[in-house]
């Protein structure tokens, strides 16, 4: 049976219009050095429970003399303003453009009172990045684009930190507005090629060299703004950004500068020493950045948006609300209350309510064309299928284009994500592995396939042949995005199959559903549930369940 559903004239215009919510991301970080393939690598998981996981698509213009942008809130669509055209506009595919810059956020709001109070400011966080990609060359020069942006035409948006790369360095910016001064103060830092760093809903830059310009930038304003306002009052050299601006609490650390901790703690086993921090037991800050002891690859940054806190004291699949099932999985709200005391679920750096996520690459030995690849996922980092789209890209495959959160498609990578991810909410354990399976083998193909690829990309790139390299990579992106949706629309229907009814029917060694010599379906297991959880219900309900021996 079919189950796509056609989307009225007044949904698609929606869906076109469709507000980017990004409120609780997370970003991860890898200098050139620091990766295994010399990549500088940058993560973004676009997180909110309404955003649609889409790819978009600016196409690079000449603009006339005098022509105008249109800025449009990312959050909730509305028309902000409009601002003066440059002459020229890159192309730009997801969060990277042609040149090979990317930029990706995360926000964490700060002080309320800083948040624009005039209407005036037209400039939001998420058009900040967009327009920077549109007109940027280098990550410096994004960084001059969007702080020139917010200084004319002011800033619409809260706290936020940004991750800003090319292919030879990577900055983490942080930016706040005034409240009723026009305008935002702000800070970057360039991470070292040999670093790795992250950020995930916390400011985190705090005591720099202010004098390293080379390496440091901010707003002239910054210090005495923070002065006047009375958020700092030591020496200069002693000011951070992120304790001025911003209140760091014990469920925040937690929340949010733990997935980083997770992250750091993959490639340096001295990042566990910050736990302390993570856990409120220390207010000994985690630093920005730290040197792995050994480098990223790109399969290892891709299993770093997978994490749910294995292996530490936060592991979610560990305490009573993973079930019987081992699901590492809170439905929201993150905080209870029981007896008057506040708690909190985890909150990993993979959860349940991503639209989508990508880990890019920039890489300098490469044409530009070919050197920036974002590889893009729709839905829960957990379950995604990770697919390589190279910056040169102008045609959004059909299975990623604008969509409806409110509307089912049969075709969407999104929705066919959803569907194998909700199933496995359930019975995570019986399920992970066979999606496992799926996901590993097309991640494993397209990643095998790239050297390959590129070779013969980088040969049209230096003879000059544009034409044939933007189709190739346009034909190879649409290929790529319907085998992975083919692939899991199949998989939905394999675990809804296998695991109906709470049985879970045998398979052959081929993977296939066993049959008996008749051709009949073979009887199906009965995996119930673990020990532990048997015991639980003995523990709580006592001899209720109790079948008592004959008399």
């Amino acid at each position: 049976m079919n189950l796509s559903y056609a989307l009225s004239a007044l949904t698609l215009a929606a869906a076109v219009l469709a507000p980017m919510q990004a409120e609780a991301c997370t970003n991860l970080i890898a200098g050139k050095k620091a990766s295994a393939d010399g990549s500088v690598m940058v993560t973004y998981a676009a997180d909110s429970h309404n955003l649609y996981g889409m790819l978009t698509h600016t196409p690079a213009t000449d603009h006339p003399k005098g022509a105008m942008r249109k800025v449009v809130e990312w959050d909730t669509n509305k028309p902000l303003g409009e601002i003066p055209q440059v002459p020229h506009t890159y192309n730009v595919i997801g969060n990277m453009n042609e040149h090979q810059v990317c930029i990706a956020e995360s926000t964490w709001g700060g002080h309320k009172e800083l948040t624009d109070t005039t209407g005036n400011s037209i400039i939001d966080y998420g058009s900040l990045m967009q327009i920077a990609l549109e007109r940027a060359k280098t990550a410096r020069e994004a960084i001059n684009v969007m702080t020139d942006l917010v200084d004319k035409f002011g800033y619409a948006s809260s706290g936020e930190s940004f991750s800003i790369a090319d292919k030879n360095e990577v900055w983490v910016m942080e930016m706040i507005g005034k409240g009723a001064e026009k305008g935002a103060v702000w800070i970057a830092v360039r991470i070292p090629d040999d670093a790795i760093s992250g950020h995930a809903n916390e400011p985190r830059i705090r005591k720099v060299n202010l004098k390293d310009k080379e390496n440091v930038m901010y707003a002239k304003d910054l210090i005495p703004f923070a002065r006047r306002r009375g958020y700092f009052s030591g020496k200069d050299e002693d000011f951070s950004f992120a304790d001025a601006f911003e209140n760091h609490t014990p469920d925040t650390r937690r929340g949010c500068d733990g997935r980083v901790w997770t992250y750091f703690r993959r490639y340096n086993p001295e990042a566990d020493q910050y736990f302390a921090w993570i856990n409120a037991d220390s207010d000994v800050p985690m630093p920005l950045y730290i040197i792995p002891e050994k480098k990223v690859d790109l399969a290892g940054m891709q299993d770093a948006m997978r994490d749910l806190f294995q292996g530490t004291p936060y592991d979610m699949t560990q305490d009573v609300g993973a079930g019987p099932n081992h699901v590492p999985y809170r439905w929201r709200p993150m905080t209870f209350e029981v007896d008057g005391k506040e708690y909190t679920n985890e909150r990993a750096i993979a959860t349940q309510q991503t639209g989508w996520s990508f880990v890019s690459q920039s890489r300098d030995w490469l044409p530009d064309p070919v050197g920036g690849v974002l590889w893009f996922g729709t839905d829960d980092t957990n379950t995604t299928v990770y697919m390589p789209f190279y910056c040169s890209m102008t045609e959004v495959p059909a299975e990623l284009q604008h969509g409806d959160i409110n509307t089912f498609d049969m075709n969407s990578n999104f929705w066919m994500n959803n569907w194998v991810a909700n199933q496995a909410y359930a019975r995570y354990d019986l399920m992970i592995p066979d999606i496992r399976k799926v996901q590993s083998a097309l991640e494993n193909e397209f990643i095998s396939s790239r050297p390959a690829r590129e070779a013969e990309l980088k040969a049209l790139a230096e003879a000059g042949n544009m034409a044939e390299l933007t189709a190739g990579v346009n034909a190879e992106g649409a290929a790529i995005a319907k085998k992975a949706t083919d692939d899991y629309r199949n998989l939905a229907q394999f675990l809804l199959v296998r695991y109906m009814d709470g049985n879970m029917k045998k398979l052959d060694d081929n993977g296939r559903f066993q049959r008996n010599e008749y051709g009949l379906p073979q009887y199906p297991e009965f995996p119930g549930y673990d020990k532990a959880y048997y015991e639980r219900i003995v523990k709580e309900t006592g001899d209720h369940f109790l079948i008592s021996p004959r008399q």
